[in-house]
């Protein structure tokens, strides 16, 4: 239901009166029809000829869509549902030509099949069209829809798959991501946090709740509570929306006895999306554009707008449209500042960045507002924003710009001075690989509530609470000398997530302590204490559930590899081997020479030589060769690491001149001794 909010569109109905017919009789003007309900209004019900379709087994279907004409009159009447936004009715009638006829899957069939399964909520039918028409038609598929079916991976689990594809597409097109969505690729550290599927919500659509007074939340809901058949709307089958209003259950964890808000207030068509004034006598709410039936404007689209109604002795008074809403574009989601004095809302009226932005208005004493301001760039993107929900110091929104966790995520942008920052991704669980909007808070800052159509729910979309719980995830630690194990003072710890991403430093304490709190629970983290004169240490640590975990490291001075054999200096580092016939720099090898890089900055003046080695397979002149590029690739990587080429004498190779073995030509030995040859050692010449 909710995805008529979002995208702002309403659809009135339009049709033929039906008339009995047999499937042999179908006439194409007879794609859809209407009826009228008991106030007058004309409502589109299902053909016939769908019931026909509708009470076939699958091989009398698939037998029947195969007669001459049937599929073209099928596609003809999915195009008109598709055109009339019906998109319920328009995606059971593509499945159809789809799976059951002989069809060729043309782009039109399958870009029009994933978006109607796309906007009635269906994500995983939306993916199986979306993926057949990337992998048929890449070269012709446009942004948008490319946008849908990544949106349609990520509501299915398949992460991995949308960031390869669209960093792909990305390529393709010449497209990088501009700054507020890199910014956007920000995620919360989410507390440890309850979540509640409430008692209220039905088998519909529930969501847009906001606090009323101190213990009543009025929300969105699509529920039929007449005793005859209510009105629908086609876009996915569902009542029109009403307002309720519900009691807390003191704790703010759930809600009970739901009515319906105001006879006032609720019309035949949709109501949503309320605002209350800080003395809870003025409510603003988002309504279609109707007078005594449903208003067009210029696009053929009924438009949203917000309505103002005012508390007078106990009753809500007959609304009135405010004075900034317009004929020829939606203004939705009203949210009103702490003191009163502003109103946030959403639009997509000219001048925005894109499909709808958030904006501001000043409310005058007189009852006026100022003019619409745009919040920017900060706020708002190419994508949708919507839903904002305004409290002391932060902005909360929905939005489904880029590197989401999938469909809508609730982003936090905090402000001062009416001036945003960037917004932040609220991250898990709050957000899911779902739609999850409409996101309220408390002026405590512990608990509200929030909408999310997750798996796992009741109807299309729920209400969920939230309650923020003491995080006791913790990483506790100590750094210690590794030759007299005494406490390392003033090391700098650097915590990393999984992503390698850091996420928190700290320095330790005369004890050589620190500590990292308010952590994800359940997840992998990478501890690296770092202090001068000494080599870092890297450490993987999992966090545990809502308890805290200990490690230790010990770190090594650096001047303990420098040792002297035979009257001759070097740096003594694990034997670096290089496999049989190759000269390249392997991972454990890269992490050995690290070390001698460190030690080398530590001692600016340390100059030394490179020799490099072979075993005895092979020819000498040849050995000599590899073991030369050996010696040259030790190099390279020691100056790529910011040494300066003057302080390597030399890189030579020796081949297998200076074996440490007895395993020469014509001696017999196992693949672990003749290793044992193929290594570089670092002569130190000068300090």
């Amino acid at each position: 239901m909710k995805n008529l909010i979002l995208t702002l569109i309403f659809i009135g109905s339009v049709g033929l009166q039906s008339q009995e017919l047999s499937l042999l009789q179908f006439e194409d003007e007879e794609l859809y029809t209407q009826e009228m309900d008991s106030k007058g209004i004309g409502m589109p019900v299902q053909t016939p000829f769908m019931k026909h379709l509708d009470g076939l087994s699958d091989r009398a279907l698939s037998r029947f869509v195969k007669k001459k004409g049937v599929t073209a009159k099928l596609i003809k009447m999915a195009d008109e549902y598709y055109d009339k936004m019906w998109f319920a009715e328009a995606a059971r009638v593509y499945d159809i030509v789809l799976e059951k006829s002989d069809e060729d899957h043309t782009f039109h069939l399958l870009s029009k099949a994933g978006d109607s399964h796309y906007y009635s909520g269906n994500l995983e039918k939306s993916y199986k069209w979306y993926h057949e028409l990337y992998v048929k038609y890449e070269d012709e598929i446009t942004e948008d829809r490319f946008f849908k079916y990544t949106h349609s991976l990520k509501g299915t689990g398949r992460y991995r798959r949308a960031a390869k594809l669209t960093k792909l597409f990305r390529q393709k097109n010449n497209q990088g991501f501009d700054e507020v969505d890199v910014e956007s690729m920000t995620f919360k550290s989410p507390s440890q946090i309850k979540i509640k599927n409430l008692a209220i919500n039905s088998k519909y659509s529930d969501f847009s709740p906001m606090f009323h007074n101190d213990s009543e939340v009025v929300y969105a809901s699509a529920l039929d509570s007449s005793f005859l058949t209510t009105r629908r709307y086609r876009w996915n089958n569902q009542p029109f929306l009403d307002l309720y209003v519900a009691q807390s259950d003191g704790q703010g964890e759930d809600l009970k006895s739901t009515k319906k808000f105001s006879k006032k207030i609720n019309t035949k068509y949709h109501e949503a999306s309320v605002a209350f004034s800080p003395d809870q006598k003025t409510i603003y709410f988002t309504r279609n554009n109707y007078g005594k039936k449903l208003k067009r404007g210029k696009n053929g689209v009924n438009h949203l707008k917000i309505y103002r109604s005012k508390l007078v002795n106990g009753e809500w008074s007959e609304a009135v449209e405010l004075p900034f809403n317009s004929e020829n574009h939606s203004n939705g989601h009203p949210s009103i500042s702490p003191d009163g004095k502003k109103m946030y809302f959403v639009s997509d009226r000219p001048g925005g960045f894109g499909g709808t932005d958030i904006y501001v208005v000043d409310i005058l004493e007189n009852g006026r507002f100022t003019e619409p301001k745009n919040l920017g760039r900060t706020v708002n993107t190419k994508k949708k924003e919507m839903f904002p929900y305004i409290t002391e110091n932060s902005l909360y929104f929905s939005s489904d710009r880029n590197m989401g966790l999938g469909g809508l995520d609730i982003y936090q942008a905090d402000y001062a001075e009416d001036v945003f920052g960037v917004a932040v991704n609220m991250g898990e669980p709050i957000n899911s690989n779902r739609d999850d909007f409409s996101y309220i808070i408390d002026k405590k800052g512990e608990k509200g509530y929030f909408a999310s159509n997750r798996k796992g729910g009741k109807g299309d979309d729920d209400i969920y609470s939230f309650k923020l719980l003491e995080n006791l995830n913790a990483i506790t630690g100590s750094v210690s000398d590794d030759s007299t194990g005494e406490a390392i003072a003033d090391a700098t710890v650097a915590l990393f997530n999984r992503d390698k991403v850091i996420v928190a430093e700290a320095k330790t304490t005369p004890e050589g302590k620190y500590v990292f709190k308010n952590l994800d629970p359940l997840s992998k983290y990478t501890v690296k204490a770092v202090k001068k004169g000494y080599f870092e240490d890297e450490q993987e640590v999992a966090t545990k559930n809502n308890i805290s975990v200990s490690i230790s490291q010990s770190l090594q001075k650096l001047k303990e590899i420098i040792v002297e054999e035979n009257n001759v200096a070097k740096i003594e580092t694990e034997t670096i081997y290089f496999d049989f016939d190759r000269y390249n720099i392997k991972k454990q090898a890269a992490f050995e020479l690290d070390k001698l890089v460190a030690v080398m900055k530590e001692y600016p003046d340390m100059v030394i030589k490179i020799e490099s080695h072979t075993d005895a397979i092979g020819k000498k002149a040849y050995n000599k060769y590899l073991s030369d590029k050996r010696a040259k690739s030790t190099r390279d990587y020691i100056i790529s690491k910011g040494i300066d080429a003057t302080r390597i004498q030399s890189a030579i190779g020796y081949g297998e001149e200076r074996l440490l073995n007895a395993c020469g030509d014509g001696i017999r030995c196992s693949r672990a001794k003749h290793q044992e040859n193929r290594r570089s050692e670092f002569i130190i010449v000068d300090m």
